[in-house]
């Protein structure tokens, strides 16, 4: 009698096969248990942050710099590896972020959590940002005096943390980081340096939910940049 799997599993089976993994080998029940368990969201800090990042997030927490400061409910500082590799950074929180004061919380998140684990990676192993800290109402985009706003925040932190390799999630993301307004489809695929880290460009999650064929050139990006951090590595 075939064992069903475990929902988490056979959705994260699933995402594999439509970017493109045609074979998936069995796993014996304990470890297949364990990789299920793996896979639920567990988007916390997976050490400790040094006196310099927590100062930072204190200053982020209390900062009134723009309009954004009147409607939020937590700020959304960031989350993961303080001493991260790999730095992964989106547009702006969403509702559910906004609720729980972490990035990437929602579906979109969830993605974003397949996506690092078919890079053979954890969610606690990279840290996770955006660009603002803030919600925008109605998840409207970000306005260019907010992003500038918040913008020493995002700088810091990456001084702090130091990644060797950062992803640029969405178009506003991209275009804030590279400080151009060319389309996404032209920047993507390519690699820049931002602050002196080699950095990609790749769709946004929320984009892969409203356009499922989105997955595949995404996942060519994040194979470009799981071969780069082994090469940083070696």
């Amino acid at each position: 009698m075939r064992t069903p799997l475990q929902p988490a599993l056979a959705d994260l089976l699933s995402y594999l096969k439509d970017i493109g993994y045609s074979d998936v080998y069995a796993l014996p029940r304990r470890e297949a248990a364990s990789a299920a368990a793996a896979v639920v969201e567990t988007p916390i800090l997976a050490g400790p942050e040094s006196a310099e990042l927590s100062s930072l997030r204190t200053a982020a927490e209390a900062c009134t710099r723009c309009r954004l400061a009147q409607g939020r409910q937590k700020v959304v500082f960031g989350a993961g590896n303080p001493a991260a590799d790999l730095m992964l950074i989106g547009e702006a929180p969403g509702a559910e972020e906004d609720k729980q004061g972490l990035p990437f919380v929602g579906a979109a998140g969830e993605l974003l959590t397949k996506i690092i684990q078919a890079m053979d990676m954890r969610r606690e192993d990279v840290y996770i940002a955006n660009i603002l800290k803030c919600r925008p109402p109605g998840n409207r985009d970000p306005q260019p005096d907010e992003i500038a706003a918040c913008r020493s925040f995002l700088e810091r932190q990456i001084e702090l943390i130091q990644p060797k390799v950062i992803v640029a999630l969405g178009r506003i993301a991209a275009q804030a980081l590279l400080g151009n307004d060319g389309p996404l489809g032209q920047m993507r695929g390519q690699w820049y340096s931002v602050r002196g880290v080699p950095a990609m460009v790749t769709y946004h999650p929320a984009a892969l939910l409203r356009n499922q064929g989105l997955k595949r050139p995404t996942w060519e990006d994040m194979q470009q940049v799981r071969d780069r951090l082994r090469e940083l590595r070696v």
